[in-house]
């Protein structure tokens, strides 16, 4: 068998997220997408797709790290071209490279970062709307900032993540957690976003504190509130979690 480590960016409007939902369920996902193209490739033999992080539907990735095992030796440049000629367009293979076999996608990862992006427009530009989330042109982003500071280090994110019983812990690390605002859109006067760095994320971790940061931003949490949600190991949520859209991957660390 040979083993490659790819970098895969794609568009999750149209996806319901990462993971293949099997043969009997007729929703689109990216993994599955993958292995369409792959399996073509490969003549139909059997081939393993394993990922560093599964994104849920409508999240977008420009870094996300994918190994894959195929029983036969392709060049790496001839597998790229190869399997974006039978992707759709929003989604590539930026990266492809022979790896061990003893690599794991997601348990060797050291960092993962994701980017919240949300426009504060009174009006919201349409072009925005699949991959930028609009929320009050009157939240406090200085205050968002001093809610980021909550979240960085080690915490327990039961308050902050989708429940999960087969969890044993909730303790996670975060590295940082900042607000930037970007010109780089050139779409928007207003638009930020919501850089976090940690060493692992539970599921919908990170939209459940983009939205308690909107929620604070609009008044309508005090930074004590999310002081306690973090030192509480309680279900209860303090606020809705922030809408897939405006999610990204950004990059994975090893």
């Amino acid at each position: 068998m040979y083993y490659y480590r790819l970098i895969v960016s794609y568009k999750g409007t149209n996806y319901f997220g990462w993971q293949d939902l099997g043969s009997n369920e007729k929703k689109p996902t990216v993994e599955a997408s993958v292995r369409q193209a792959l399996s073509k490739i490969c003549k139909y033999q059997d081939c393993t797709i394993s990922v560093a992080s599964r994104t849920d539907a409508g999240v977008h990735a420009q870094g996300q790290v994918v190994k894959i095992t195929i029983p036969f030796e392709i060049e790496s440049e001839k597998l790229l071209l190869g399997m974006n000629s039978l992707l759709a367009e929003d989604i590539r293979i930026l990266q492809c490279e022979p790896c061990l076999s003893t690599f794991n996608a997601n348990k060797d990862s050291k960092c993962k970062e994701y980017h919240y992006y949300f426009c504060t427009d009174s009006i919201y530009n349409p072009v925005l709307n699949d991959s930028v989330a609009h929320i009050s042109s009157t939240v406090d982003i200085n205050l968002m900032k001093q809610g980021c500071e909550l979240f960085v280090g080690e915490h327990d994110f039961n308050s902050f993540a989708k429940r999960d019983t087969t969890m044993r812990s909730k303790l996670r690390t975060i590295v940082s957690c900042e607000i930037v605002e970007t010109q780089a859109l050139a779409l928007g006067n207003k638009v930020y976003y919501l850089k976090i760095v940690g060493e692992g994320f539970l599921r919908y971790m990170v939209r459940y504190i983009a939205g308690a940061l909107f929620s604070l931003g609009k008044n309508e949490l005090e930074l004590n509130d999310i002081k306690q949600a973090l030192e509480n190991d309680k279900e209860e949520k303090i606020s809705t979690r922030a809408k897939s859209k405006g999610l990204h991957l950004i990059k994975i660390s090893y």
